[in-house]
């Protein structure tokens, strides 16, 4: 079987534009720079949908955040993402520099106990091999002693402690280290028990410090996940605005680039009207319907959606009457790549041609969905 074809010769810009190659060569510059545009739009675009998305499933300030962002006069009391991160960063050094004011009350409280007449056996780490311990690993997991917290507590490297906490855990390790491989009975483990005691007493003594610290910090870290949260929408908020500002100026500039394509276009021939007429008739009833929202497009009066649908080819306007040649003849093309292959026949080049046909139905997309937004605007 045969497949349908429009037979309107070669439709590229080329056929279209009575004058010269300059102007031709002008309109293709303009018209990949307005495709250039709107893929940088298509990719803010997703970003700004992405952001949403993974906001609306975060429950933290949801609703203050929309109230903000919806009053431009309030966008302008929040700080800019960078100044939010300016701040974390202060309040971060600040609450380092606090937890370290108690990393050096600790200090005191462990030279205490370092000083104690039974702190012998902890300040330096088990010789295991002097004392033929042999079983001392698989007793106990991680050994500790005070000169190893010590020297974990002066160092400059980064590998400090960064809480008091960490340091409590390590030094109640010494002592349970201790009470676990010793016998009951044995000095060991009475010293360490007893020291261990000591040092709960005086641990309880700091902790009120520590806990009321560490519920800053969870404030802290709370508000400043909050503001950067508004931060960032009223920076994607602003973001909308703008790209919806720089549709609309694609959506003017396109118009306007549009009129002018239609004012040196040439002239429809009654014998083309025709052959496009009956093509239309030979479109899948899917691509039919596209070609009626074409026409649409320009006539507010058509109803493409209606159950009889009467088309005047003759009532139409240049610039839809090229859309429309454009739209027929690739889906016919389409409709006849299809039929053959249904037929069994192979064509090397049909790859080469479905990338052209689909590269175009990409830039009819694009230029009826701007047709589209620009005629809601106005």
């Amino acid at each position: 079987m045969e497949a349908p074809t429009l037979d309107v010769g070669n439709v590229g810009i080329g056929s279209i534009v009575k004058d010269t190659a300059a102007d031709i060569e002008g309109f293709r510059r303009q018209v990949d720079e307005i495709f250039g545009k709107v893929d940088k739009l298509e990719q803010r675009t997703n970003e700004i949908e992405q952001f949403y998305l993974s906001t609306s499933k975060k429950q933290l300030g949801i609703s203050k955040g929309s109230s903000i962002v919806k009053d431009k006069d309030k966008d302008k009391h929040i700080p800019s993402i960078k100044k939010q991160q300016q701040d974390a960063s202060r309040r971060e050094a600040a609450a380092a520099k606090r937890m370290q004011e108690l990393i050096r009350q600790f200090g005191t409280i462990l030279r205490q106990i370092m000083q104690h007449k039974w702190a012998w056996p902890f300040l330096e780490p088990v010789d295991v091999e002097g004392l033929n311990l042999h079983d001392y690993y698989e007793v106990i997991d991680k050994p500790m002693d005070f000169g190893t917290i010590k020297n974990q507590m002066e160092a400059k490297d980064g590998t400090g402690y960064k809480n008091v906490r960490e340091l409590c855990t390590d030094v109640r390790l010494v002592f349970k280290n201790a009470m676990k491989y010793n016998d009951d009975k044995s000095d060991v483990h009475v010293m360490a028990k007893t020291l261990l005691e000591k040092f709960e007493e005086k641990w309880l003594q700091l902790l009120p410090k520590v806990t009321e610290e560490e519920k800053r910090q969870e404030e802290e870290e709370a508000e400043t996940q909050l503001d950067m949260q508004l931060a960032q929408e009223v920076a994607h908020a602003k973001m909308a605005r703008d790209t919806s500002n720089e549709l609309y100026e694609l959506d003017v500039h396109l118009e306007d680039l549009r009129e002018l394509v239609v004012q040196k276009c040439r002239k429809t021939s009654t014998e083309e009207k025709r052959k496009l007429g009956a093509a239309l008739t030979k479109l899948s009833p899917e691509d039919l319907t596209k070609a009626l929202e074409i026409v649409a497009q320009n006539n507010p009066c058509f109803q493409a959606t209606a159950e009889e649908v009467d088309l005047d080819i003759d009532a139409q306007s240049e610039s839809t009457l090229w859309r429309l040649k454009f739209f027929v003849k690739d889906a016919l093309e389409v409709q006849g790549k299809s039929s053959a292959i249904a037929g069994g026949v192979n064509n090397n080049s049909s790859n080469d041609n479905n990338n052209n046909i689909s590269n175009n139905k990409r830039k009819r997309e694009i230029c009826d969905a701007i047709a589209k937004s620009a005629k809601k605007k106005k």
